[in-house]
């Protein structure tokens, strides 16, 4: 017998609506430094101390690919790790010093990620399709 009760179709629809509209708009972000990579490669910021290329690779796998994933909710609360920590990094350290302003839509961001990697992606998602099928579905959904 579950001790769980089923999450609300209402509670569903907004973690749906919340993954597809944080990913797409972080999409954006993730794709504009995809497709600047030769202008930024050299001179990006290297905050954590691997090198402006690397450190345009994680930011862009954070913001692009991990984004791409919390549309459809496939992998969403790993996807949720990489995606939050690219906003700690923009958040807290390149804008550190920034006023509250710049820094304010890493941070909102975060939120969004923190949220999603904790409650997960809801019933209206591939995760929740698939779950039952693996054995450590659990961790999916």
């Amino acid at each position: 017998m579950s001790t769980t009760t089923p999450e609300p179709v209402t509670t569903s629809i907004g973690l749906l609506i919340l993954r597809v509209a944080a990913g797409a708009m972080m999409m954006v972000h993730g794709y504009a430094k995809l497709t600047g990579w030769d202008e930024m490669s050299t001179d990006f910021p290297d905050p954590i101390g691997v090198g402006h290329s690397t450190s345009l690779g994680l930011a862009i796998f954070g913001e692009l690919v991990c984004s791409a994933l919390l549309l459809p909710g496939l992998l969403t609360r790993f996807a949720a790790i990489p995606f939050s920590f690219t906003m700690i990094v923009a958040g807290f350290i390149v804008h550190g010093s920034d006023p509250w302003s710049r820094k304010e839509l890493a941070m909102l961001y975060l939120v969004v990620g923190i949220v999603i990697a904790i409650v997960g992606p809801g019933r209206f998602s591939v995760d929740a399709r698939i779950a039952p099928n693996l054995k450590w579905g659990k961790w999916l959904v």
